[in-house]
């Protein structure tokens, strides 16, 4: 059986009010800039044969999704349980305020995560109880096909430390920019990155 490639893809930059801010279910919009990325962002994906489309219900994924709908891509599936992690009391504060207010470096997020340590947020448990399901329901699905998946850092985070096998905490390695692809291809007994954080707004296309 040949491959399941998964285009994982993170919206593009939010409006400037919520820039540096652990957003998580703020439903914010993109921002000028993040629009004219959506916008590149789909020249570039164009180019592929989508056969199926699933995204995250939340504002700013939608923003993103919208310049790459119709010329024969498929109607996007929305799937709730794709939404950004739940950063409970962290929610709305600049990164710099998490130092301040609780001692924790901003940047040992997915570790306090992984750990059930943000107060009243989602656990890293928690997120993958949610994201697993979805995660299964597009290989079973789109086995050998080519699936394009528009969510966030978190949860694009999340789908390559279950496809890879690793902690949450680990995939602090992989950068996941505003409007990048992730590509994987998914095998029955591995997967393996074909494409990691390309942001075709920045890089040439290959």
């Amino acid at each position: 059986m040949s491959a399941t490639h998964l285009l994982l893809i993170r919206h593009a930059e939010v409006e400037p009010r919520y820039q540096r801010v652990f957003g998580g279910e703020i439903d914010m919009d993109l921002s000028a800039r993040g629009h004219e990325q959506a916008a590149t962002l789909a020249r570039h994906l164009s180019r592929e044969k989508l056969d199926a489309v699933y995204a995250s219900p939340m504002k700013r994924v939608q923003q993103t999704l919208g310049p790459l709908l119709g010329n024969g891509v498929p109607d996007p599936v929305v799937l709730h349980d794709l939404r950004e992690v739940d950063f409970g009391d962290w929610t709305g504060l600049v990164w710099e305020e998490i130092q301040t207010h609780s001692g924790i470096s901003a940047f040992d997020w997915l570790t306090e995560l992984e750990r059930g340590t943000v107060p009243n947020a989602e656990s890293g448990a928690a997120l993958r109880a949610r994201v697993e399901p979805c995660l299964q329901r597009i290989l079973r699905d789109h086995a050998g096909q080519t699936v394009a998946v528009f969510s966030h850092g978190g949860v694009i985070r999340m789908l390559l430390g279950i496809l890879l096998g690793l902690p949450l905490r680990e995939t602090a390695q992989f950068e996941i920019d505003h409007a990048s692809v992730t590509r994987v291809a998914v095998n029955p007994d591995q997967a393996e990155i074909e494409l990691l954080n390309f942001t075709p707004w920045r890089d040439r296309s290959p």
